[in-house]
């Protein structure tokens, strides 16, 4: 495909930034919003970026976006649902943690509770939480990924099933319309599902960007967790099928 100058430069930003917006962009290149959104889309049908909700991302395929990336998709979505979940966590906890950017967010708005035990396979909350002396955390063992500070394979499932926990706060990479929960790498859902059998009431943390994703290891279905927190741009059909489960959808608006 040929891009034109502004196209060139609205995949240049993806890169930077992980994400671009309808209005950001129209103002930015001072032309109507229905120009940008053609622009996107010819982009998008090329398959150098995918389309969300107001605009467009890096595409996934069946690689994850780099890690600093993945965080600033949707940051403000990611830190209301951060809070959100950690409301629902009371203090004298037991939980777990998994890999993800909006797990994360939520182990950020965690610092303020008390007497908490957070069990968790991945570095980056392990190394914010660590600081608080009310909140004891437990590392998991195994292999350490790179690109995000995720602890994988055999050796973290193990460790996972020594424990049974009240809470587990665990994200997913992507949602199909069929409530099935995905990732990218089968280590990690390996450890996900122990995480899932060995907890008594899930937490799902998604952004609604997930359900534009796609990913081709199956975690789990979303009949398998309690609670589900995420943004207001969440599939209709999602909703119902949630319902039909008995699962709750706690909505937050930015």
């Amino acid at each position: 495909m040929f891009l034109s100058e502004r196209q060139a430069e609205i995949v240049e930003l993806a890169k930077q930034d992980g994400r671009v917006l309808v209005d950001a962009l129209s103002e930015r290149f001072g032309v109507t919003p229905q120009t940008i959104r053609k622009d996107l889309n010819d982009l998008c049908d090329a398959k150098i970026l995918r389309r969300i909700h107001g605009g467009a991302i890096n595409p996934s395929g069946t690689e994850n976006v780099e890690y600093e990336q993945r965080r600033q998709i949707a940051a403000d979505e990611k830190a209301a649902i951060g809070r959100r979940a950690a409301s629902l966590v009371p203090d004298g906890a037991s939980l777990f943690i998994n890999i993800g950017t909006t797990t994360e967010a939520v182990s950020e708005a965690l610092v303020n509770h008390r007497n908490l035990m957070v069990i968790t396979n991945n570095l980056n909350v392990a190394n914010r939480l660590r600081l608080f002396p009310t909140i004891d955390v437990v590392i998991s063992g195994g292999i350490v990924r790179q690109a995000d500070g995720g602890i994988v394979g055999e050796a973290a499932v193990d460790f996972i099933r020594q424990f049974k926990v009240d809470y587990a706060i665990i994200g997913a990479s992507a949602i199909d319309n069929d409530g099935a929960l995905l990732d990218y790498d089968f280590r990690e859902v390996k450890v996900a599902q122990a995480i899932i059998q060995n907890a008594r009431n899930v937490i799902l943390v998604a952004d609604s960007t997930k359900f534009k994703n796609s990913a081709p290891v199956r975690i789990a279905h979303v009949s398998q967790v309690d609670s589900v927190v995420t943004d207001a741009r969440v599939p209709r059909d999602f909703q119902l099928l949630c319902r039909e489960n008995d699962v709750e959808v706690i909505q937050v608006t930015v």
